[in-house]
């Protein structure tokens, strides 16, 4: 079997040495053997797994839910409905952020029709939007002012 040192498996699975460094500390990368020099040693085998740490975070997924998803791979009592009940839920996170961020925007884009029409600061609706108090379930109770403006 191949030993490569961490540069060439960076470059192979096209991700930074300090990133396969942060996955050891996160426990989703074995600690590697070592050289009698001190230099990390790792198998092919590495490549694939930080490929797949890609790809799950690309559509969405936390390290940690990454970390509860590699330890399906290697648990023996886990079946393929484990793993869809975690994209099932992933899909439904995903749906709500997509709503969220459409309630954002709709926010904004009402706000930035008002400023059409103004020329100061002091009476620009975002400003003046932004100074006012709102609590409402979509904020989740919170409180938001301006104290100062930037």
């Amino acid at each position: 079997m191949a030993a490569f040192k961490i540069g060439d498996i960076a470059r192979r699975a096209e991700v930074g040495v300090e990133t396969i460094r942060y996955y050891e500390r996160q426990g989703l990368l074995a600690e590697p053997e070592r050289r009698p020099s001190g230099y990390r040693q790792y198998d092919e085998s590495v490549i694939s797994r930080l490929q797949f740490i890609r790809r799950t975070k690309e559509l969405g997924f936390t390290l940690m839910e990454i970390k509860e998803l590699l330890g399906f791979w290697f648990g023996s009592e886990t079946r393929c409905l484990h793993v869809r009940q975690r994209a099932e839920q992933k899909v439904v996170d995903i749906r709500d952020k997509i709503q969220s961020l459409q309630k954002m925007q709709s926010s904004l884009e009402q706000i930035i029709s008002q400023c059409e029409h103004h020329n100061s600061v002091e009476d620009c609706p975002l400003w003046v939007g932004l100074d006012q108090p709102r609590i409402d379930s979509a904020h989740d109770g919170h409180e938001f002012r301006k104290t100062r403006k930037p």
